[in-house]
């Protein structure tokens, strides 16, 4: 037995990016728990200490591993325009979405995320050219229904769900096709942000509106902002690399998922009809999408599993 499994063949990219991206779903699912620990603190200040405490944690990783060498060798200007971009991305994300937990609209937060995988297929076939078959539109067609019933009911919070899954569909298609590694790329997200989220906590400081000093607990919540923000990026920026991008919708079903329970049996949001019937039809869609693109997985192995015997 213990030969057998040392003589496993290593996992592909495919099958590392599915385990890092798995990993980093689950991570945000459970998010809200975390950020509903820091209710009294202002989002943007909750923001702020997500990026500067990220940079402390990311800047010893880098000297830990000895990084710094390869990741200056992929700066460029393209390299650092992209960043800007995904950094600037990823700020409007954290902000929108900690403000929706703070204010009781998790269950709005987890429609988005159900949203994003819509966001992921719209971008692989408009901008890398991926190839989208006839049954995964009509899963996206249901999906796309499923907003408009939320929009046309509920317009006054679609626009959480919206954001949310724009924000972070082009953040993701930035990271796969921007040519740095996970770890480089959030560092200098991170440090790019730096200097506005260091401002605004001098600024609420000076107005003595600074959260940060006042509790210990607070404190160390805040401080341990850097790995919660952390960890799941470098596991997403990872698995976007090793697999189509298309494919990581099916993994993005575990974040709102948790997020969804966790609104409903840990926070107490109600499931009214209207958020019942749009939540319906965007499962169903992604049920289609996700068992045609299991169907199209498993054909495509026995191929390839065929193929040395048709030779």
């Amino acid at each position: 037995m213990a030969n057998h499994a040392l003589s496993r063949p290593p996992l592909s990219p495919a099958g590392t990016g599915t385990l890092l991206g798995v990993a980093a779903y689950v991570l945000w699912g459970v998010l809200p728990l975390y950020l509903k620990l820091l209710q009294n603190v202002p989002t943007a200040q909750v923001v702020a200490h997500r990026v500067l405490w990220s940079v402390v944690m990311l800047v010893g990783i880098v000297l830990l591993f000895r990084r710094v060498r390869a990741i200056l060798g992929a700066v460029t200007m393209r390299t650092v325009l992209m960043l800007t971009a995904s950094a600037f991305l990823i700020a409007v994300n954290w902000l929108v979405y900690i403000w929706a937990v703070q204010n009781a609209h998790v269950l709005d937060a987890s429609l988005g995320y159900f949203i994003n995988p819509l966001v992921n297929v719209a971008l692989g076939v408009a901008v890398l050219g991926e190839r989208v078959r006839r049954i995964q539109w009509v899963a996206i067609g249901l999906a796309g229904a499923g907003v408009l019933v939320m929009a046309l009911s509920n317009g006054g919070s679609i626009w959480i769900s919206l954001v949310l899954a724009l924000s972070f569909g082009t953040y993701g298609l930035i990271r796969k096709v921007v040519a740095i590694d996970a770890l480089g790329g959030l560092l200098i997200e991170t440090v790019l942000l730096a200097p506005f989220a260091l401002g605004l906590l001098l600024v609420a400081h000076h107005g003595g509106e600074g959260a940060f000093g006042r509790e210990t607990a607070t404190d160390l919540l805040l401080v341990v902002a850097g790995a919660v923000t952390a960890a799941p990026l470098l596991l997403f920026a990872g698995a976007a690399r090793r697999m189509p991008y298309a494919a990581l919708g099916l993994l993005q079903y575990i974040a709102p998922t948790l997020q969804f329970l966790i609104a409903i049996f840990v926070f107490g949001e109600h499931l009214r009809p209207h958020d019942l019937a749009a939540f319906a039809l965007i499962w169903v869609g992604l049920a289609v999408y996700g068992s045609d693109s299991v169907r199209a997985s498993r054909a495509a192995a026995r191929d390839i599993e065929l193929e040395p015997v048709t030779r």
